[in-house]
């Protein structure tokens, strides 16, 4: 589904050039559930915007479903990106203005569907994240797993193939972070990939390949319950 060729990412700023990643290859294919680990300022962030088409590769190719995205137009990339991909962030990324399901509604908007189309697939969506009956609550109004399944419900209203979590549980207690995980895993076994950035060792351990990143350079492990198996 994703395959990275020989990409590189550096920045420059004035006469100062840094290198976030170094040259690697990576595929994920379809179903995957996978976690990116690494210590901050290791270059998961950049690796992850990447991935999501919100930053361009200094060098090498990837690919979406065989389209080479890498070079593609602002106009292009937005349109892959508004249909493949979901995102979901550690602070939840809700307008506090808008109830629940307009904060559901605001990325189906840009993808021209009819008002029929959308309202069915925000109450699905909802529904799928146990906040069928919060459609009119507004993000004050809810616990941070429920923010949090807010912002799951506006990644899967778009139908994506894949979906990026950035430390989704990372502003949760325990007891709303095993809730978000296990929807997590509910969405993946539906068939949705799950590209999940996390801090937390027992979470990474529950996903079906982990990728380290460190100082840039990536390498892949396999979790140790399915190592065991």
């Amino acid at each position: 589904m994703l395959k990275m060729s020989g990409i590189s990412k550096h920045f420059i700023v004035g006469n100062v050039k840094t290198q976030a990643l170094h040259s690697f290859e990576l595929e994920i294919k379809q179903g995957d559930f996978v976690a990116v680990v690494g210590p901050s300022g290791s270059g998961k962030t950049t690796f992850l915007n990447m991935t999501g088409m919100l930053e361009q590769p200094s060098f090498g190719q990837y690919e979406i479903d065989g389209v080479q995205v890498a070079n593609l137009n602002d106009k292009e990339s937005s349109r892959i990106r508004n249909e493949k991909i979901g995102f979901v962030f550690q602070s939840f990324n809700l307008i506090p203005e808008l109830n629940v399901y307009d904060n559901v509604d605001v990325p189906l908007r840009y993808r021209h569907f009819s008002s029929k189309e959308r309202k069915a697939r925000i109450e699905n969506a909802l529904e799928q994240v146990g906040l069928a009956g919060r459609h009119k609550h507004f993000p004050p109004q809810l616990s941070g797993g429920q923010q949090q399944r807010v912002a799951i419900a506006r990644a899967l209203a778009g139908s994506p193939s894949i979906i990026l979590a950035d430390e989704p549980t990372g502003n949760l207690d325990s007891k709303m972070a095993d809730g978000v995980m296990a929807l997590l895993h509910d969405i993946n076994k539906a068939g949705t990939t799950i590209v999940m950035v996390t801090h937390n060792d027992e979470q990474a351990q529950q996903a079906g390949r982990i990728v380290h990143i460190s100082d840039g350079y990536l390498s892949e492990s396999t979790p140790l319950q399915q190592a065991i198996a």
